[in-house]
């Protein structure tokens, strides 16, 4: 057994960063714990909505990012701003978009017990409805997501609104779908942590 140690969560990020950017986007930091811990980085965005049966924690370490949520049947934008922290309850319907390039964002939530099954729903952009939605049984947020999506995007009988009859467009959603954030760049000079290039200093 090997002794316990901490590690430079710094030095992880900077070590995986080609991981966190298009088109994998997010590693999960252990395999075989209780916990998925997960790194996600930006520009990323989704069309689907994720119904969680446990808890999620969500802490932006750089740049921003907006949480889709629906409450009370309709959809809201929930800004998560570099340096925040957000707890979500468990089946709160939810679509991570991260804009901004660059950004990191960390994301934990327990592992699923045998049965205990993830959804992931998909809306028509026309008239609201349900398009479809499919049931996973969750072991990697990492290795599962990806062909899961694809499934999706491939069926157009799946894509097709039983309400509207409105193909989804899959992969792409509308261009205003997702706020514009700005860039890295754009938020420190907001912010006015502008960075002296010739020795690193903030200021």
């Amino acid at each position: 057994m090997s002794k316990l140690a901490a590690f430079s969560f710094q030095q992880w990020i900077e070590e995986h960063q080609h991981l966190l950017k298009p088109p994998v986007g997010n590693k999960q930091i252990w395999e075989n714990t209780d916990m998925m811990v997960t790194v996600v980085g930006g520009p990323n965005q989704r069309t689907d909505f994720h119904d969680d049966p446990v808890e999620e924690f969500f802490y932006q370490l750089k740049g921003d990012m907006v949480l889709k949520v629906i409450e009370d049947g309709k959809i809201r934008d929930l800004f998560i701003k570099e340096g925040d922290i957000f707890f979500l309850p468990p089946h709160v319907r939810h679509s991570p978009q991260r804009p901004m390039p660059g950004s990191i964002g960390l994301v934990i939530e327990p592992k699923r017990p045998d049965g205990q099954k993830d959804a992931f729903e998909w809306y028509c952009f026309e008239c609201d409805a349900l398009v479809h939605r499919t049931e996973v049984q969750l072991k990697s947020i990492v290795d599962d997501l990806p062909k899961l999506y694809q499934s999706f995007y491939q069926d157009e009988a799946a894509r097709t609104c039983p309400n509207c009859g409105v193909m989804h467009p899959g992969k792409e959603p509308p261009a205003d779908w997702v706020p514009d954030l700005g860039t890295l760049e754009s938020r420190n000079l907001i912010s006015g942590n502008t960075v002296d290039k010739t020795n690193g200093e903030n200021h």
